[in-house]
C-alpha cells in the first residue's frame, strides 16, 4: 500500500475524524498525542473508538492511531477494548474485532525495544498492527538504524519540529538545521526496507512552499509526507506520485529485464540506454509508488 500522504486528525474531534477520509490521504491518523490536551485523553480514546467501531466507517485509506508516549497500553485499551478493566474485551465497549484499525504510530521512539514493546501490547490485545516509529529526538536519530530494523517497524517517520526543540536548534525556511537528521532517517529506513515518511510542513496556507518541500523530500528518497490539514493532502500526494512518463519508462525497463532473463542476457538497453541494477531498482521503486490505475 502506498503511503504518500498521511493526514493527522485530532482524536477528540469526532466530526473531523469522520471527515478525514474525504481528504483522499493514503493514511489517516487519529492523534491521541499532540492534538489532545492532557486532561482530555480518556475522552479522546473513547471518541476514537466510537468512530473506528462504527460499521459505516470503512475508508479506503489505511487507518492509524498515534498513541501517547506515556501511556500506550491505556491508549490501546481505550481504543480497542472501550476501557474494559478486566482485559477480556467484554466490558461496555465490547471487544477488539469490531474496531477498524490497521496501524499505530509511536511517538518519540529512541530505541528498538519500544517498537517491539508496543507490538507486544497490540498482540496481547489480539491485534497484529503495523507500527510507525516516529523519530523526533536526538537519541532517536542516533538510534534510527536499529529502530528501523526492528521486526515490528513498518515505517520510519521523521519529526523535525520536536527534534529542533530537543537539540535547541532554530527552525529556518531552508531547514539546514535538521538536514543531517532528515537524511539519516531516510537512509536508515531504506537500509531496513521500510517506508520513510517525512516531517510536517507547518504553514498549511503556503501551498507553494509545501510543494517545494515535498518535492525535496521525494528527492531525498522519502516515500511520503505528513499532513496537518486536509488542504495539504493533494499537493503531497501529487509530489510523491510518479509522472505517467516515468511509469511508462519503469514498465519498459522491467519488461526488458524479464525478456533478457528469459534469453540468458545480463545486459540490455531501453531506448538506447544501458540498464544496470541501480536503474532496475529505480524502476521498481517508481512502480511501487504508482497508483494501480497508472500501471
Amino acid at each position: 500500500m502506498a503511503r504518500r500522504s498521511l493526514l493527522f486528525s485530532p482524536g477528540d474531534s469526532p466530526d473531523l475524524m469522520r471527515k478525514a477520509p474525504g481528504a483522499g490521504a493514503d493514511v489517516i491518523c487519529f492523534d491521541l498525542e499532540d492534538a489532545v490536551a492532557p486532561g482530555r485523553k480518556d475522552e479522546a480514546r473513547a471518541a476514537v473508538r466510537e468512530v473506528l467501531a462504527d460499521p459505516s466507517f470503512d475508508p479506503d485509506a489505511e487507518v492509524c492511531v498515534r498513541l501517547t508516549a506515556e501511556a500506550p497500553a491505556a491508549d490501546l485499551d481505550g481504543v480497542l477494548r472501550g476501557g474494559s478493566e478486566d482485559g477480556t474485551g467484554d466490558g461496555p465497549g465490547g471487544g477488539t474485532d469490531d474496531v477498524r484499525l490497521d496501524a499505530v504510530m509511536l511517538p518519540k521512539v529512541e530505541a528498538a525495544d519500544r517498537v517491539e514493546r508496543v507490538a507486544d501490547l497490540c498482540a496481547e490485545r489480539g491485534r497484529d498492527l503495523a507500527v510507525f516509529a516516529l523519530v523526533e529526538t536526538a537519541a532517536g536519530v542516533l538510534s534510527a538504524q536499529s529502530i528501523a530494523a526492528a521486526d515490528a517497524t513498518d515505517a520510519l517517520v521523521f519529526g523535525a519540529e520536536d527534534l529542533a526543540a530537543d537539540v535547541g536548534a532554530t527552525r529556518t525556511d531552508e531547514g539546514t538545521e535538521v538536514l543531517y537528521a532528515r537524511e539519516h532517517v531516510v537512509i536508515a529506513a531504506s537500509a531496513a526496507d521500510v517506508d520513510a515518511i517525512d516531517t510536517v510542513y507547518t504553514d498549511f496556507s503556503d501551498e507553494a512552499g509545501l510543494r517545494e518541500d515535498a518535492a525535496f523530500a521525494r528527492r531525498l528518497g522519502y516515500d511520503g509526507k505528513l499532513a496537518i490539514h486536509p488542504a495539504q493532502v493533494a499537493p503531497i500526494t501529487e509530489a510523491f506520485t510518479p509522472d505517467p512518463a516515468d511509469v511508462e519508462w519503469a514498465e519498459a525497463v522491467l519488461d526488458a529485464r524479464d525478456e533478457a532473463e528469459r534469453e540468458g542476457r545480463a545486459v540490455f538497453r531501453v531506448d538506447g540506454e544501458m540498464i544496470d541494477a541501480p536503474l532496475i531498482a529505480q524502476a521498481e521503486r517508481i512502480l511501487d509508488r504508482a497508483p494501480d490505475g497508472d500501471r
